[in-house]
């Protein structure tokens, strides 16, 4: 696998191709030594820019744009004294002022990224070394280093865990940066290393690290560890040894064995470079500025070709396009970057959404369009917090009120019953206590103590248990297993000491139960179920006991007639469901089982295979106890604002790294599938023709919510990518599971590019999402239990997913609208000029000299029209009860009619009519006092402007009329200290008041007549809720 020197090495120049490529190698890693290979610095980088590339690579992005690069040329023809037309500044002053701005804010973005990064990148780290334990920063630790990771402190690179100061050489990790899941990972330490006294042994014995190439697999891993004193001994490693960076350690002190830093980690090999975003809106703008070129080369070589082709005509034609230069309008771009930023503060400002945070201003528009919203589930539609909710035994049912009659169950049968060899009656009382009994034991959870237990975890000779009324601290790596742990703490039977051989449970009544732990069957999502076998140490009994997802262990179980329809009524409920049964083994049936399963262990071949040969033997013919429901709490108000967003238009899709039956509980509960959309589970694919085959039973069922693994989506892109997304984007709901964050990352981009290039935005809270977050058109990250990465990485940053409502159905929609009456009244403003300098250079034998000069062409667009087009930014069509109440208006602003070929060429009509009516009547009223002409017509030009945005607004606002009266006030003023352009006697002449109502009135009556009908008789929808409001 290959990598660009932008990943390879930050460092230089921003990320410029100064290395050419870097391919990724294998190593073997001296731990404590020195190395001469170059390996990627250690540093956290969200950063565009550094000193050296930033004005080149913002010059580079404006001059992209095509309305830039056009003033850029207009400009520097002003240079040239026989292509100038008018004053110089008139054209480099407006393109100097836009990059200034331009400039401004993208430094001020990048630093703040900058500062964040420092954060990251300065934490400090102990660092073993022969000189003795020093301290040293993230960005500092070197491949080889052998780092001390604390408590809740952050892995800050890929690491072999080598020592633990948990005694069993066992600690827990989170890795909810890495793959979006809060459940703790079990992670092992090198056996040979953890056997060691103290740490510094570690340094004599030459200890040495075989690591495979870098790669993006989180779940692999294939590596050595090598020892050379007192003797050379050779240890396998495999992911159970490792620490991602990005994760965080949970329990005791870890000491790591640095095998890949920065862009090489797993992490950042996941992560996308976060790219410079331009919107649907300024990609559209930047359409219609390419159309208003064409319209300006149009016009020239017309008057050009009108005026008679001469040897001079090229420099005709250059002086008519300068002339026409207002046509693209270069204020248009100031104008829009400074709505966006007063966009974001209104979003920042508003008490409905508190702390939301909007980090990249370009694109608040973006929210008011979005047709696909790709979201993950833990920490965003969830709060990761498992409540046990109810316990079904068959003929009866326990919920949340009925758990203390449980309690009481137990107490009853632990007080009475006796677990001697004397047949027991199966009362219910019985039946509640072995149901319990299997919950209690049939788990991977070790109880932890109190918070201020020894760092050296347990000793399992002198250990102190605790007390009947002291609460016990559990870990596991499935908050399901712990919700069903501290459940049955609850009713009384709590687990109070584990470790790899033994299980202590405290009963109601205070004695101890002892188990010895057998055989432990983990849970995998191919076999969606885990087993254990335990023996009680006072009776002898053996027992098998298996819990699972009620598709498999229907088969297993024996025949009842309640299962499958309890299962049906708690998915619908949205509980997640566990079906739970025994076999009690007798020692003849465990011997010949343990025999064969141990011959199978040691297989060379096929391991796997057999031992699940061997595990089948015993899944059979087992007595069903009971089935459980866990409810995965849903985050606050998360089916409200999902149905908001379905009735708004907005496709959900959920993308989660969780197992396929988690992610269908979480879609069925928080309602992103609806009670009657029936679900339809695409089938796990690994070849062409599986893929085929199950595409042809989807399409049968395309109005069904469609649930799908990851791999098997990769599978049916790479072989039939076209169908599978018309097919997919048919479905009411998509839920992705087992998804890898590049997989996020590339299902966004497949949607951009298959669905004719709607918007998407995609919402996250982990670092696994940032992939996903950086590829959609407006990314949106939830500050929560996972951290601030997805935060910091996203466009917006809000604290919990019932904001995003609010973000896209009123603050979308008013950047949206704003924007687009903002620039298309700009370019009337500026095609009414250009119209009327068209008029007048006809008039008078096409001659390329500027109607207007110098002073009034810069006011124009300043000082006395600047303030009531840029208070546009203020209006708004519906107040935000409306827009919230009413979201189907949404779907109105997904059909991207606000600004369109149809309202571009609307708004050229309007500016054709008005410039030929000001400055048509204008000559001819004036033909026998033409001095005049230039004072009437730019003063209706002026009043026109100001009229026009009285007729666009529909929601007035007390700083509208303000700018309106500043702007006369200004316009005033320029008659009084302009002489040399307006003739004082003759603008307090009645000649003049008459003519200029008429110019007025001709120019801006129709088009209040023609609003004026369009609101009486067919007035827009909103329109109308605003009315009836």
């Amino acid at each position: 696998k290959k990598m660009s020197c932008s990943q390879w090495c930050g460092s230089c120049l921003g990320g410029l191709n100064c290395c050419g490529k870097v391919e990724f190698t294998e190593r073997t890693i001296y731990l404590g030594q020195p190395t001469s290979t170059k390996f990627p610095r250690n540093e956290v980088k969200n950063t565009k820019y550094n000193a050296v590339t930033f004005v080149p690579k913002v010059l580079y992005e404006q001059f992209k744009v095509f309305i830039n690069l056009y003033f850029l040329v207009v400009a520097i023809t002003q240079l040239v004294p026989s292509l100038r037309v008018t004053y110089w500044y008139t054209s480099w002053a407006p393109l100097i002022f836009v990059l200034f701005i331009t400039m401004c804010r993208e430094a001020n973005d990048d630093l703040k990224r900058r500062w964040r990064d420092n954060e990251v990148n300065s934490g400090r780290y102990r660092k073993l070394t022969p000189e003795g334990v020093v301290t040293v920063t993230a960005d500092k630790i070197r491949v080889g280093d052998m780092i001390y990771i604390e408590k809740d402190q952050r892995v800050p690179a890929d690491v072999i865990l080598l020592r633990t100061t948990e005694k069993t050489g066992s600690c827990f990790i989170r890795t909810d940066q890495l793959d979006g899941e809060t459940d703790w990972k079990l992670r092992l330490a090198v056996s040979s290393t953890q056997k060691l006294v103290t740490d510094n042994e570690l340094l004599r014995c030459g200890p040495s690290i075989y690591a495979e190439k870098p790669q993006k697999d989180i779940h692999n891993f294939i590596g050595n560890f090598y020892t050379a004193i007192p003797s050379s001994t050779e240890e396998p490693l495999n992911i159970e040894n490792t620490m991602w960076a990005n994760t965080v350690v949970a329990n005791g002190t870890a000491l790591g064995g640095v095998i890949y830093t920065g862009s090489e980690t797993r992490s950042s090999m996941n992560t996308n470079d976060a790219p410079s975003k331009i919107g649907h809106t300024d990609a559209e703008i930047n359409n219609l500025t390419k159309l208003l070129f064409l319209l300006t080369v149009a016009l020239s070589t017309s008057l050009v070709i009108l005026k008679g082709i001469s040897s001079q005509w090229y420099k005709y034609f250059i002086r008519f396009i300068v002339l026409f230069s207002y046509i693209i309008p270069i204020n248009l771009r100031v104008n829009l970057d400074l709505s966006k930023i007063w966009y974001s503060i209104c979003i920042h400002k508003d008490e409905h959404i508190p702390e939301t945070v909007v980090r990249n201003t370009t694109i608040p528009e973006e929210l008011g369009r979005i047709s696909y919203l790709l979201s993950d589930k833990t920490g965003t539609l969830t709060q990761n917090e498992m409540v046990f909710k109810k316990l079904h035994l068959g003929t009866v049912s326990f919920g949340t009120e009925s758990f203390p009659e449980v309690r009481d169950h137990l107490v009853t049968e632990y007080s009475s019953a006796t677990r001697s060899g004397s047949k027991v009656r199966k009362t219910l009382s019985y039946r509640v206590k072995e149901s319990v009994r299997a919950l209690a034991i049939c788990h991977n959870v070790t109880p932890s103590g109190s918070e201020d237990s020894s760092a050296d975890g347990f000793d399992n000779q002198a250990v102190e248990l605790p007390g009947l009324n002291e609460k016990v601290q559990y870990q596991a790596s499935s908050p399901d297993e712990i919700a069903l742990v501290e459940w049955t703490e609850e009713v009384g039977l709590a687990l109070v000491y584990r470790d790899r051989q033994l299980m202590k449970l405290r009963t109601p009544t205070g004695t101890i139960e002892e188990l010895e732990i057998l055989v432990i069957f983990p849970f995998t999502s191919e076999s969606k179920r885990m087993g254990i076998i335990v023996r009680d140490t006072n009776t002898g009994e053996i027992t098998f006991i298996m819990k699972g997802a009620d598709v498999v262990m229907a088969n297993i179980v024996q025949y009842n007639d309640w299962l499958d329809e309890e299962c049906d009524n708690m998915a619908r409920e949205g509980l997640r469901t566990l079906v739970v049964a025994k076999k009690t083994l007798s020692q003849e049936q465990y011997d010949d089982f343990e025999r064969r399963y141990n011959d199978a262990k040691v297989s060379i071949t096929d391991r796997a295979r057999l031992m699940r040969q061997v595990q089948l033997t015993l899944e059979g013919d087992m007595q069903l106890l009971c089935v459980t429901g866990v409810e995965d709490k849903l985050q606050p108000e998360v089916r409200t604002t999902l149905e908001l967003l379905a009735n708004a238009g907005i496709k959900v899709w959920m993308l989660t790294g969780d197992k396929l039956e988690t992610a269908t509980n979480i879609a069925i509960s928080s309602r992103l599938v609806s009670r009657m959309t029936p679900i339809y589970t695409f089938k796990p694919v690994k070849s062409r023709t599986e893929a085929h085959n199950e595409l042809n039973n989807f399409r049968k069922h395309n109005e069904n919510a469609l649930v799908i693994l990851g791999d098997s989506l990769m599978t049916c892109l790479e072989h039939y990518e076209q169908e599978f997304v018309e097919l997919a984007m048919l479905s009411p709901a998509v839920v992705v599971c087992r998804c890898s964050p590049t997989q996020k990352a590339a299902i966004v981009n497949l949607i951009r590019t298959h669905s004719g290039n709607k918007p998407v935005a995609a919402i996250g809270d982990g670092g696994n999402d940032v992939s996903m977050i950086q590829a959609a058109d407006a990314g949106i990250g939830i500050v929560g239990k996972e951290g601030k990465q997805a935060s910091l990485a996203a466009d917006f940053s809000i604290t919990q997913f019932s904001h995003v409502g609010r973000l896209m159905l009123w603050h979308g929609r008013n950047s949206y609208n704003r924007c687009a009456s903002l620039s298309q009244f700009i370019i009337h403003r500026g095609l009414i000029i250009s119209v009327m300098q068209a008029i007048f250079s006809a008039v008078f034998f096409f001659v390329s000299i500027s109607l207007y000069q110098g002073i009034l062409l810069i006011g124009y667009s300043t000082f006395f029209t600047m303030g009531p087009v840029f208070f546009l930014v203020l209006d708004v069509d519906v107040d935000s009860k409306i827009a919230m109440t009413y979201p189907e208006l949404y779907k109105e602003l997904q059909k991207g009619r606000v600004l369109s070929f149809k309202t571009f060429f609307i708004w050229i009509l309007i500016s054709i009519y008005q410039g030929t009516a000001i400055m048509y009547l204008g000559i001819l009223l004036f033909k026998e006092d033409f001095i005049h002409v230039l004072a009437i017509t730019f003063t209706v030009l002026i009043v026109t402007e100001l009229l026009m945005v009285v007729i666009t607004v529909r929601t007035w606002h007390w700083a509208m009329a303000v700018a309106q009266i500043f702007s006369l006030g200004c316009y005033f003023l320029a008659l009084i200290f302009l002489p040399e352009y307006f003739d004082p006697v003759f603008l307090t002449s009645k000649d003049f008041i008459i003519k200029f109502v008429a110019l007025t009135a001709a120019s801006c009556l129709p088009l209040f007549i023609m609003k004026y009908l369009r609101k009486r008789f067919a007035p827009p929808i909103y329109a109308k809720l605003q009315q009836s409001g």
